[in-house]
């Protein structure tokens, strides 16, 4: 794995970690692409249930490496991260601040855990930019339309606390106990079968906008899967012999 992403599992939680601090985890091609890596590696690896997203120095990411940008353009490869994530649940654990292309890396992630005060936004506006990551149409599906037109606008953050009361952010930290947190929850969803709970992400995930029709049509394929895996049998069976289940991801 590339020096700028750092990883560690912790039981079935994989922790990933944006180590770039001395650019404030900003995002250049070889950060992107090891971010790109990590992500296929934990969605590979079967003794993995969910991870948890965070970035070293006390920050989360100030989003591109603008001198990299003017120099060579935007990170190579990286839009495959923000367009498509990781298959398994993914937390961002956001210190100090997620701006830009890291608040579009946060909304890429599933569930975000912040520490009280960190600053979030979409300032790109007043880089002669627009937010291209996702941010203009994820974040009004995360947040009332007129918040997100007014970050979009004005380049001006929110607190995580007022991310928390729009239910951007599901939990909030003391500062320095993001990653603590987001851990707990990870470990809370990873005591439940990963084959069921990737497949609950996708079909939230990709059922947003479609009619009821539509949406049983996207979840079919995934019954055929889950419904017959080792995993669907060694939980009924946990259950009658009074146990914790072994799940084994497959």
């Amino acid at each position: 794995m590339s020096n700028e992403i750092l990883t560690e599992t912790q039981g079935r939680v994989r922790l990933i970690t944006l180590n770039r601090p001395e650019a404030k985890n900003s995002v250049n091609t070889a950060l992107g692409q090891a971010l790109v890596a990590a992500c296929e590696a934990m969605d590979a690896d079967d003794g993995i249930t969910a991870g948890v997203l965070t970035g070293a120095g006390g920050g989360f990411s100030a989003g591109m490496d603008l001198k990299a940008f003017a120099k060579e353009g935007p990170p190579k490869g990286f839009n495959e991260f923000l367009q498509n994530g990781a298959k398994k649940p993914l937390i961002a654990a956001v210190e100090g601040f997620a701006l830009a292309g890291g608040l579009e890396i946060a909304l890429t992630c599933d569930l975000i855990v912040a520490a009280k005060g960190v600053k979030i936004g979409i300032p790109e506006v007043n880089k002669g930019l627009f937010a291209a990551g996702g941010g203009l149409f994820r974040l009004p599906n995360r947040v009332p339309y007129g918040v997100a037109m007014e970050m979009a606008l004005t380049s001006d953050p929110i607190t995580a606390e007022q991310a928390h009361e729009w239910g951007l952010v599901t939990r909030l930290a003391d500062k320095g106990k993001a990653a603590e947190v987001a851990l707990e929850l990870a470990e809370r969803i990873a005591k439940n079968a990963p084959l069921g709970v990737a497949a609950s992400k996708q079909i939230i995930r990709g059922t947003r906008g479609l009619t009821e029709e539509e949406s049983w049509a996207f979840q079919g394929p995934m019954m055929g899967k889950v419904f017959t895996s080792e995993d669907a049998k060694e939980g009924p069976r946990a259950f009658a012999e009074k146990r914790e289940p072994k799940w084994s991801g497959r």
